[in-house]
């Protein structure tokens, strides 16, 4: 038999692996050689994504023992214990988180991922949010999504299909969640204005003074076989007591830590002050230790690059940050202005067209007036036909009345009897004469009474017809076709005028925008209080709903905190402070 042979390209192939990467929103496909490393992957998800802060970041997978690692960068990424049997998955997630997310986030796709990440560990509740904040943070996360809250077109149960507030909350409260969307609701329609990623901004600012936002826990033992956690983040390492990871009872500073280390399951840290003992765990395996050293240096790096000088890409990617900002500050404004042209035009529209019917209605009013006159005279005619008719017959009655007599008084009269008969009848004759005469007389003028009215009707009726004419050919036609069309484009060119100066402006004056953005941060913390009396009120609104018996041990921890005044960062700057003698005592005692 020949022997088969195979063309370049498909060796290529056959040596290729394929990769799917989760992102917090999207799912991304590759295929890596054997060769590729741990850096040329995660290189390119960034340049796929357009990420170029991608140092808080890494990929994350679990290994072909069931464990959870993030990739190393260094290494070859089949050499690191990945599952080839069919697709190769990573999830790109968040390694280290920033001290102040105002200052160090820098570009938008950072702060989205950020906020993406965040909501899901709120939601997942591996991030206690106490209810009220819960609440607050959803009207961010729906003004983010849907923008503006618009009162015409917002439905009851718009909001059911999301999710937006963790279990634990909607466990521990007697409230339906109709009650609950109209608690968002009522918070989200106050964020009117906000952008996607301002939304997105303010949500990750509330959330980074949550005690548990941007902290690793791992369980660890003491010396005496005691529960305890140990908690990596921005700041330092903290140590917490086994039902309560809210507040860290010693906390090791990364300014204070000299050296950290671990063998085999044990693990060290070394301070800076030498009388200070060392504190020292057991981890449940050696590949844990290894993680938290590996999430130790990766933090510690980043605590000592912010206290340094901006290098030359970072001052870049500000930079352009900046203008992108301001570049979209004037298309909003833009857009605010042609919106509120557009609804000024809208409004003239719609005053125009009520005039407009007002106009029509008064018009058709005056014409049924009109056809009422008309018809008025007309039956007055008529009624002025019928009476002359009757003023003719009693007038011809009356003619022959008269003739009656005259004819009666001329006749001979044979006998008295006849005689005064005769007399008696020409008397009543001449009785009923006279009322003939008299009730002609009566509706004659009647008649002339009925002319005079005619006459005025035909008058009333020829001024609605003038006042009709007045109507239909003079005011009319000058509101219904108002010069709006070129006052509203000579004000849209006016306005892109002055967004081309304005973004000169910009380009010319770095410095200027940075002391925007201090001014932004100064208003930030003036804020500060104002959100805290929010929280304060929602509290208040809601606790009467609250059952006591459902709260979780956190919601109890956090409760004593805020009515002893704790924080999150007076209890860091409590125990950052406690002195060597304090940090033995506490080991010993554990």
């Amino acid at each position: 038999m020949p022997k088969m042979t195979m063309s370049k390209a498909s060796k290529a192939n056959a040596k290729q692996f394929p990769v799917k990467v989760f992102t917090m929103d999207a799912e991304l496909e590759f295929k890596i050689e054997p060769k590729t490393t741990g850096k040329e992957l995660f290189d390119l998800v960034g340049r796929t994504i357009g990420l170029r802060e991608t140092w808080y970041f890494g990929l994350q997978y679990v290994d072909s023992k069931g464990y959870v690692a993030w990739l190393k960068l260094d290494k070859k990424v089949l050499d690191q214990g990945v599952s080839k049997e069919s697709q190769i998955q990573f999830t790109f997630l968040a390694k280290f988180y920033p001290e102040d997310v105002l200052e160090e986030l820098i570009q938008e796709i950072t702060q989205h991922l950020f906020f993406l990440q965040v909501k899901q560990s709120i939601l997942n509740m591996d991030i206690y949010c106490p209810p009220e904040a819960s609440v607050l943070l959803a009207a961010f996360a729906v003004q983010a999504k849907y923008g503006d809250y618009d009162q015409t077109t917002y439905q009851p149960g718009m909001l059911a299909s999301d999710d937006l507030l963790p279990q634990r909350v909607l466990d521990q409260y007697q409230m339906t969640p109709a009650m609950w969307e109209e608690k968002i609701q009522f918070w989200y329609a106050k964020r009117r204005g906000m952008t996607s990623d301002e939304a997105e901004m303010e949500y990750l600012k509330i959330a980074q003074d949550l005690e548990m936002y941007g902290v690793n826990y791992f369980q660890i033992k003491n010396k005496k076989n005691t529960d305890l956690w140990i908690g990596v983040d921005a700041r330092g390492i903290g140590v917490y007591d086994r039902d309560n990871r809210l507040s860290p009872k010693v906390a090791f500073p990364w300014s204070e830590i000299k050296n950290i280390s671990f063998k085999d399951k044990k693990f060290s840290i070394k301070n800076v002050n030498k009388k200070e003992p060392d504190f020292i765990f057991y981890a449940p395996k050696p590949r844990i230790n290894e993680l938290i050293l590996e999430l130790c240096v990766g933090n510690h790096e980043l605590f000592m690059r912010r206290r340094k000088p901006d290098s030359m890409e970072i001052q870049q990617m500000k930079a352009q940050a900046a203008e992108e900002k301001a570049r979209k500050q004037m298309d909003r404004s833009r857009l605010a202005r042609e919106k509120q042209l557009r609804e000024e035009a809208q409004r003239e529209k719609e005053e125009l067209e009520r005039r407009v019917y007002a106009l029509q209605e008064e018009s058709r009013q005056t014409q049924e007036a009109l056809m009422r006159s008309e018809e008025t005279a007309e039956l007055l005619h008529e009624k002025m036909t019928i009476l002359d008719e009757e003023a003719r017959l009693l007038t011809q009655k009356a003619a022959e009345a008269e003739a009656e007599m005259q004819r009666i008084k001329l006749t001979a009269i044979k006998t008295e009897e006849e005689r005064m008969y005769l007399e008696q009848r020409a008397r009543d004759a001449e009785i009923i004469a006279t009322a003939v005469i008299e009730d002609s007389e009566r509706r004659a003028t009647e008649a002339e009474q009925l002319r005079e009215e005619l006459k005025r009707a035909q008058l009333a009726e020829k001024a609605a017809k003038r006042r009709l004419v007045e109507f239909t050919q003079g005011e009319y036609n000058h509101f219904m076709f108002p010069p709006l069309a070129s006052e509203l484009t000579s004000s849209l060119q006016f306005t892109n005028t002055g967004c081309f100066l304005e973004g000169e402006l910009y380009h010319g004056n770095i410095d200027q925008l940075n002391l925007e953005m201090e001014k932004e941060r100064q208003e930030y913390i003036t804020k500060s209080k104002t959100l805290q009396d929010q929280l304060k009120d929602l509290k208040t609104e809601i606790e009467v709903l609250k059952v006591g018996e459902r709260a979780s041990t956190l919601d109890r921890l956090h409760d004593e905190s805020i009515q002893r005044g704790d924080s999150k960062y007076s209890t860091l700057r409590k125990v950052t402070a406690n002195s060597a003698k304090a940090r033995v005592a506490f080991f010993e005692e554990l």
